[in-house]
């Protein structure tokens, strides 16, 4: 497939990948509208996220009242998109307008009894107030349940039920009994639903999805590809070093694995299987690549928006923190694609396969949107406020060139996209809000870290086996924001108690709910690779945690090692941990992959194993010994290739 300077592939290709997008953000759950449907589901998308962007900049709102809209019409656009069940659906039926009525109705209750909610929610609730909560909480399992699966309702659930049966659950998991009115009088107020978890998706998310939509409607965002193309593509195995690539620059304006998957899968998927790699390994690498958005600033899958919430750490220096961590993460992965790609003597691309560096360089004007959002950040204005200049930059870039330019159509699209791409995390935010408001009334929490220390006993490392084990289980059944936030909450407080510092704590727990995206039994953008490459879902998803497994050393690393988050004033010192990361990682790839200057056999394959893992710890000795074994091991592989090189006499004669 040639690819030409101006474009990776053909408009019919665009729309393909444009659709697979669509599909992955928001699931394969949506029905078809009927045509008055479609105009007005429009225009309600177009108005839900200019009022946003509006009450953010202009004209604020009590966050009670802002956040009940946030969620009722949002729960109301949802019911729009979403249908019941698998079957194919055509247009809205009646039961859903009657929850669409429903949703609203809530918001205009809240609306309309505002200050006497305030007065006394949680404490003395009226009836008409237990009505609404219970509607309110059953309309959000619901669309939870359609647009992100059953796992986080059945949570949901479960921690809900634990209000009432308490008095007859044993030793730790104990409490007198939270009577139903209270409970949910409680759970949808600002304590729960409309709690943290709310407060981040009705600002931060929304802006950061409109942000990223308009660089999706201006085409701005396709030019990150085809600069990874350019960069990446003649190198052996190309297209899978460009799915590097170009997972981490999209990755910072679309913080979701599936859609990062089919923004980029979509085009490199297709161009490694033309090279020589097998569908498996394609859709895998292209997984694996793609989790990794959700750790790459600015965006961070939402996650690190409800980390500030939670820690009350500012949302620039959580980035900062992040940026180093993500990188290994990248380079971690680019490692054992570059060391398959030796192994299998894998082909780069053509020159008529990949577009020229020079035309590239020419419009590197278009990443000016991402610059200014970041440099916004930097200079100390608010998330809002940057977020804000992101999207006016991006509006602003596509009118220097025609192939981008957006008129009032493309800005209506990219409204219409941004409330369309918010939605699912809108109810999985809210649905988190109910643990979260569960945990508060319960104090669970609480009793949960005490479980965790004194299985771990004073052990650190135990304890974080645990909590690494807790983010990916959930991370397997629920998006990755909603894993952050019920691990965050139930397990952080047991790792600081601990004396390990809120950051590392999140970052720790928040980087696992991210690999757990290519974490089998349940990895949710290996089966989305997959079905790009046409391979078999499970057997893709153990090639892409096996892919993803030398980034799963990372959390490890920047626990012994907190200078890789950053936070240190010593720059001889982030230096230092950062080369023996990059060299651990690189140790332990070249162990999985079974290549170290040519085929390693498995003694040499565990001396790396070993010396990677010496390299953890971030002591001097340790790295001394990580290295010296390293070295060892290098030389010894060394001479194996010149030994094979050298020509045998004896076939001379």
């Amino acid at each position: 497939m040639a690819i030409s300077d101006s474009s990776i592939v053909s408009s019919d290709l665009s729309q393909k990948a444009s659709a697979a997008v669509e599909a992955a953000e928001i699931g394969d759950g949506q029905r078809q509208l009927r045509p008055l449907e479609g105009i007005f589901f429009f225009w309600v998308c177009v108005l839900f996220t200019a009022f946003h962007v509006v009450s953010l900049n202009l004209y604020p709102i009590d966050p009670w009242l802002f956040r009940s809209a946030h969620v009722s019409f949002g729960c109301a656009i949802g019911f729009m998109m979403f249908r019941v069940g698998r079957r194919p659906e055509r247009g809205v039926p009646l039961y859903d307008w009657i929850l669409i009525l429903a949703s609203v109705s809530c918001f205009f209750y809240i609306f309309f009894n505002l200050d006497l909610l305030l007065f006394r929610a949680g404490a003395a609730p009226e009836p008409a107030d237990v009505v609404v909560g219970v509607v309110g909480t059953l309309l959000i399992l619901d669309l939870a349940r359609r647009s992100a699966g059953l796992a986080l309702p059945i949570i949901a659930v479960i921690f809900l039920l634990y209000c009432v049966v308490g008095p007859w659950m044993p030793g730790v998991l104990y409490h007198r009994g939270i009577a139903p009115d209270l409970l949910f009088s409680f759970v949808y107020s600002m304590e729960g639903v409309f709690g943290p978890t709310t407060a981040v998706s009705s600002t931060y998310i929304i802006l950061f999805i409109t942000f990223a939509a308009f660089l999706q409607v201006s085409k701005v965002g396709d030019h990150f590809i085809n600069f990874s193309f350019a960069l990446a593509g003649r190198a052996r195995g190309g297209p899978a070093k460009v799915a590097v690539f170009s997972s981490a620059l999209m990755g910072t304006i679309n913080g979701t694995s599936a859609g990062n998957v089919a923004a980029t899968g979509t085009f490199t998927i297709p161009l490694m299987k033309k090279v020589g790699y097998p569908p498996k390994s394609a859709g895998a690498i292209e997984a694996a690549a793609s989790t990794g958005g959700q750790l790459m600033p600015p965006v961070m899958g939402a996650g690190v928006f409800i980390m500030a919430e939670i820690t009350g750490i500012p949302y620039l220096q959580l980035m900062i923190a992040a940026a180093l961590p993500a990188a290994l993460y990248f380079i971690a992965v680019y490692f054992m694609v570059d060391n398959e790609s030796k192994r299998l003597n894998m082909r780069g691309m053509t020159n008529d396969e990949v577009p020229a560096m020079r035309p590239m360089l020419k419009k590197l004007y278009l990443f000016a949107p991402l610059f200014i959002l970041i440099g916004g950040l930097v200079s100390g204005y608010s998330v809002i406020r940057s977020g804000t200049l992101g999207i006016l930059s991006a509006l602003v870039v596509s009118w220097i060139h025609a192939e981008t330019r957006m008129g009032p159509r493309k800005i209506l699209d990219a409204l219409h996209l941004g409330a369309k791409g918010s939605i699912q995390l809108i109810a999985v935010c809210a649905c988190a809000g109910l643990i979260v408001g569960v945990i508060g009334l319960t104090g669970i929490g609480g009793r949960f870290s005490n479980l965790v220390l004194a299985i771990a006993g004073e052990s650190q490392f135990l304890a974080l086996v645990f909590a690494m084990l807790i983010a990916i289980i959930l991370g397997m059944g629920m998006p990755t924001t909603a894993a952050y936030a019920v691990a965050a909450s139930v397990v952080a407080p047991g790792l600081i108690k601990l004396g390990i510092s809120p950051l590392v704590a999140h970052m720790f727990i928040f980087y696992y709910a991210v690999i757990s995206a290519i974490t089998p039994p349940v990895a949710l953008a290996a089966y989305a690779g997959a079905a790009i490459a046409g391979s078999d879902p499970m057997r893709t998803s153990v090639a892409a945690f096996s892919y993803g497994m030398a980034a799963f050393l990372v959390p490890f690393m920047f626990f012994y090692s907190p200078a890789l988050l950053l936070q240190s004033d010593d720059i001889t010192q982030i230096v230092h941990y950062a080369l023996t990361a990059v060299l651990g990682v690189y140790l332990l790839a070249a162990s999985l992959q079974g290549w170290l200057f040519g085929p390693a056999q498995w003694p040499i394959r565990i001396v790396l194993l070993a010396s990677s893992l010496l390299l953890i710890s971030g002591g001097l000795v340790t790295d001394l010994v990580g290295i010296g074994t390293a070295l060892l091991a290098a030389v010894f592989q060394l001479s194996l290739k010149k030994r094979a090189a050298r020509p045998d006499p004896l076939s001379q004669r």
